[in-house]
């Protein structure tokens, strides 16, 4: 097989096998395809496979059985440049993407590495933090940043590369609802291919068109987000709460209705 079964499809991911040194296999046959434009939830429990999968995207995994193109690049030693200016990946942590001096330095690094003028790269810097509204925090150390500031910085260093498809690990953790909420709204505003690994249902709801349920390193179910997300025993099955009703209340006593 030299090109990807789909050819419409930008993310293709074949029969994917991945195991780590110590034992653990985390992939096991994983096959998907997504289409330019659309905006993808991949979810399920912890230990799933989800940031194994993503990591294989722009090739900072390689996969030991099957294949990977995108854009119908295939995944390989020789297209691994050009793979990484297509994909961004936004890490959970922020701070694992964010290690220079200034927020106007970390998103130059991409740029500067690509070997780009530096008005070209002062221009992709400033347009990528508009796009994040940090306009004016350009020179702040990324310390001094706080949690939502550094998500939207760990986002404007992947955009500063032009990239056509965003993939990004729960990109809302750790956030307040205020910041959360502004987050989505970016991440909605974006005309990008997305990818989203998360347990945020909500978010799911409000962003993602598809749903893909992950555990135990396979593809469980795939759909229409709305047919996944009301599909309450499927979530249940798989560590997930629905995202239209609350969680029970872990001190709910079913004798207080009787009362």
């Amino acid at each position: 097989m030299t090109s990807p079964p789909d050819p419409n499809a930008v993310l293709h991911a074949h029969d994917l096998e991945f195991t780590y040194p110590s034992g653990q296999t985390a992939l096991r046959g994983v096959t998907l395809h997504i289409q330019r434009g659309e905006k993808v939830a991949l979810v399920g429990p912890n230990g799933a496979g989800k940031s194994t999968l993503i990591l294989h995207f722009n090739g900072i995994l390689r996969p030991q059985k099957g294949r990977i193109w995108v854009d119908g690049l295939e995944v390989k030693d020789t297209t691994l440049g050009e793979i990484r200016a297509r994909v961004g990946l936004v890490f959970q942590n922020p701070d694992d993407q964010l290690f220079s001096p200034t927020v106007y330095d970390d998103v130059a690094f991409g740029p500067r590495q690509m070997g780009l003028p530096e008005n070209e790269v002062r221009t992709r810097v400033y347009e990528a933090l508009q796009a994040v509204d940090l306009q004016g925090l350009e020179h702040r150390p990324p310390y001094q940043l706080s949690n939502g500031e550094k998500k939207r910085a760990a986002i404007a260093t992947v955009l500063a590369m032009r990239p056509s498809i965003l993939i990004l690990d729960e990109p809302v953790a750790g956030l307040d609802p205020r910041t959360r909420r502004r987050l989505i709204t970016l991440l909605c505003q974006l005309p990008l291919t997305m990818l989203i690994a998360t347990h945020d249902m909500r978010l799911v709801a409000t962003l993602c068109s598809r749903v893909m349920v992950m555990d135990e390193g396979r593809i469980i179910a795939h759909g229409p987000a709305r047919h996944i997300l009301n599909n309450e025993r499927l979530l249940v099955e798989h560590g997930l709460e629905s995202p239209w009703l609350p969680p029970p209340h872990p001190c709910y006593n079913k004798t207080q209705e009787k009362r």
